[in-house]
């Protein structure tokens, strides 16, 4: 195992919408090992494949804090959301920027094992808002695009010298 290169913003790749895992095979296995390394080096709570590069739809999270609890996500999907709230989040690909959120407390993910094997979660308070964090990674939203518009506009004037290829400084 080893440990990847985290993506920092405003790393255009951290904008791409990841693509579904189809090969269950080696590979793959060697990407989740590695990443559960990087996540447990980095002693952070979740990471999506994007942020290390990796273009597809894999998710890792270890809501404990400890190491003790990983999980792994293959094509996840949320099918349903309830009890909204509001959380202070940060990112390892926005580094030195916390902020609120609306997440739901509540989720059921479907996802695949790292062999293909369906399977269903219910998810709750930290471990649910980690995963729909990292989910929004797979989409190519980062959680400065869920802050309050007051907020965004002004982390964005303040790194307007690092604007995204294609973004609009404020």
């Amino acid at each position: 195992m080893s440990r990847l290169a985290i993506l920092e913003y405003p790393d255009i790749r951290l904008r791409d919408q990841a693509v579904p895992v189809t090969d269950f095979g080696g590979a793959l296995h060697e990407l989740v090992d590695d990443m559960f390394e990087t996540l447990r080096a980095s002693r952070a709570i979740g990471l999506a494949a994007p942020q290390v590069g990796y273009n597809q739809r894999i998710v890792v999270v270890d809501a404990s804090g400890t190491g003790n609890a990983p999980t792994l996500f293959i094509n996840p999907r949320i099918t349903a959301r309830h009890l909204w709230a509001v959380i202070e989040e940060s990112c390892l690909s926005v580094p030195g920027l916390e902020g609120r959120v609306k997440r739901c407390l509540r989720v059921t993910v479907e996802a695949q094992d790292r062999h293909g094997r369906p399977f269903t979660r219910h998810l709750e308070d930290m471990e649910a808002v980690v995963v729909q964090h990292e989910l929004d990674h797979l989409e190519g939203v980062l959680f400065v695009d869920r802050l309050p518009l007051l907020r965004q506009l002004v982390w964005r004037w303040k790194n307007r010298h690092v604007a995204e290829p294609g973004r609009v400084s404020a």
